[in-house]
């Protein structure tokens, strides 16, 4: 699996132009969603390094909370008015951030979307990105081949992000829905299917408050549940505390997405079943790699084959492995958390 993975890294760094152009002078820009979430702290992290390495300049910007819209607006109208070739951003509201982002374009500038695409994914030049679907459906196969014949009967709780039902919240969802092998109602939309096994759905914003919040919520539902689904880790890790806090944390199994070192931590101590891994790092360097090349060649980023974005990865992460569902240990994914 090693060896495919660094595979996987050479075939996305071809992804974008070759060979790698040296920046002069090159203003970039990088807006996450918060800086204090550890996946947002990886992005900074590879855009930096990619930026130095690069001789571009990098500044950086983020939302106060998740959700907050308005900073990202100023982040982009900032950036713009300061002569930036390029944009990273991870919008918060992937609808209500287009008007500002079509105004950069306007300016010349390139938008790159990075984790989260716009809505319509079209409004940004280009957008890298794990493929969240796939990262849902992963976890959702592997829950489904570790139940056997007591899938049949599982009792499920979905731990989602918000109400406003962002691009990445509906991926995953679905994708561990169609991975679980439930029939989905419509695909961009979450919580109308009619399937008697879902208990029902709530929302966490991403963080272990709410994780914990959500389940305890659930939980008074039906406190038969023995599978969860979480939007991310910190979810997870939430929705563990209030199972333990109800004896329960023996006989849920949690599946997660994200592939943070914590969340794999989480793991190889049995507090998650499986996780699917991301690579933020990734995603932020190769973003920088693509405005520099635009920036002296004015060559644009390539599509992943057969997508509408370029594919940065995804490799689940289990200590109790299927067959024929390729896997990584969390010992494995220690190794490369966050790359």
């Amino acid at each position: 699996m090693k060896k495919s993975l660094s595979a996987l890294a050479l075939g996305l760094t071809a992804t974008l132009i070759t060979p790698l152009a040296v920046a002069d002078d090159v203003l970039v820009g990088l807006i996450t969603k918060t800086n204090t979430n550890p996946f947002f702290v990886k992005m900074r992290e590879g855009a930096q390094v990619q930026a130095e390495k690069l001789g571009a300049e990098l500044r950086t910007f983020a939302g106060r909370f998740d959700g907050d819209n308005d900073s990202q607006v100023q982040a982009i109208e900032n950036l713009v008015s300061s002569g930036a070739r390029g944009i990273l951003i991870t919008p918060n509201d992937p609808v209500a951030i287009v008007p500002t982002i079509e105004r950069a374009r306007e300016a010349g500038v390139l938008v790159i979307a990075l984790d989260t695409p716009l809505s319509p994914a079209s409004a940004a030049d280009a957008t890298l990105a794990t493929d969240n679907f796939k990262a849902g459906e992963l976890i959702g196969q592997w829950a489904r081949a570790r139940m056997g014949e007591d899938a049949d009967s599982a009792r499920i709780a979905l731990l989602d992000l918000s109400a406003s039902e962002i691009t990445v919240d509906v991926a995953r969802n679905q994708g561990f829905l169609q991975g679980f092998g439930i029939e989905l109602g419509d695909p961009n939309d979450i919580g109308d299917e009619d399937d008697p096994r879902i208990v029902g759905n709530d929302v966490t914003q991403g963080s272990e408050e709410g994780g914990r919040r959500a389940m305890e919520n659930l939980l008074q539902k039906d406190p038969g549940v023995n599978l969860v689904y979480t939007i991310n880790e910190p979810a997870a890790a939430g929705a563990y505390e209030a199972l333990k806090a109800a004896g329960r944390e023996d006989a849920v199994t949690i599946v997660s997405v994200d592939g943070g070192c914590p969340g794999v931590r989480n793991v190889e101590d049995g507090v998650i079943g499986a996780t699917s891994m991301q690579f933020p790092l990734r995603m932020a360097s190769m973003g920088v790699e693509a405005i520099v090349e635009y920036a002296n060649s004015g060559e644009m980023p390539r599509m992943s084959q057969g997508l509408d974005f370029v594919d940065t990865g995804v490799e689940l992460i289990t200590d109790a492995p299927v067959e024929s569902l390729p896997s990584l240990s969390s010992s494995e994914g220690l190794e490369q958390c966050w790359g």
